[in-house]
């Protein structure tokens, strides 16, 4: 897994040249695909514990008309499943083989998906969809920006990194003091951080391909944890641009 891990820095090769690289072209197809079906799980989930009773009852509390009012036990074991899973994984996994890197995926994909309920039960539909599509949109646009951009993003990368570890820790401090502006400040920062991990990660994988292109199961394991790494930023950034964009429910 090291390998693929943010923050290992690698130059881009001098004589590769990817916009014509059928091979990379084939990976990055298989990344974008896997992380494709990924949402369509996490939507399908979403919907589903927002929707069928006996499931929401068991995560959420809900007032009368159906909107969000707080967690069961079990919900808040699943609103914070997903870190400790992710966390678990960063320091302690350092060699994955191809099952267990797509078993990993999967699991930690239905995680966040069982937890996205919570956005259609706070806002409303029309404006969960509206923030899908813009999310959608920009995460297109930023990701091309990685992949055919000639400038290193190896040094801004690092900064990013560090920038999320920042958001993680304001974050569950402002579940304590729940301060609006903090709340406010942290959105603003992950939009901003997010969208430059889209263009930081699309590269970097294009840098991790020329390295295990000749290895079938470092390509593997490349693809799912690719695959993993666009499909975090793309939650993130959706889950952010909500606090600005999304409708509270009546």
């Amino acid at each position: 897994m090291s390998d693929f891990e943010r923050g290992s820095a690698r130059s881009i090769p001098q004589t590769a040249d990817m916009s014509i690289d059928a091979g990379l072209r084939a990976f990055m197809l298989g990344v974008y695909n896997k992380m494709a079906l990924g949402l369509l799980l996490s939507a399908a989930l979403a919907y589903a514990t927002s929707s069928i009773p006996a499931i929401t009852s068991l995560l959420y509390v809900t007032t009368e008309t159906g909107r969000l009012a707080g967690f069961t036990m079990l919900g808040q074991i699943v609103r914070f499943a997903p870190l400790a899973m992710v966390l678990v994984v960063m320091f302690t996994a350092r060699n994955m083989t191809a099952k267990q890197s797509g078993i990993y995926y999967w699991t930690l994909v239905t995680a966040i998906g069982a937890g996205l309920g919570i956005w259609l039960l706070a806002y409303t539909g029309a404006s969960v969809f509206m923030t899908f599509l813009i999310t959608a949109t920009s995460f297109g646009a930023l990701s091309l920006v990685g992949y055919t951009t000639k400038k290193n993003l190896t040094g801004m990368g690092s900064f990013l990194i560090m920038g999320v570890w920042g958001l993680i820790i304001a974050s569950l401090v402002n579940m304590f003091m729940n301060l609006p502006a903090l709340y406010w400040i942290i959105n603003a920062l992950g939009v901003l951080i997010f969208s430059g991990l889209i263009a930081y990660d699309t590269q970097r994988l294009k840098m991790t391909y020329y390295d295990v292109k000749d290895h079938g199961e470092s390509m593997a394991v490349a693809t799912n944890m690719g695959a993993l790494s666009l499909y975090l930023d793309f939650i993130n950034l959706f889950q952010f641009l909500m606090a600005f964009l999304g409708v509270r429910r009546e």
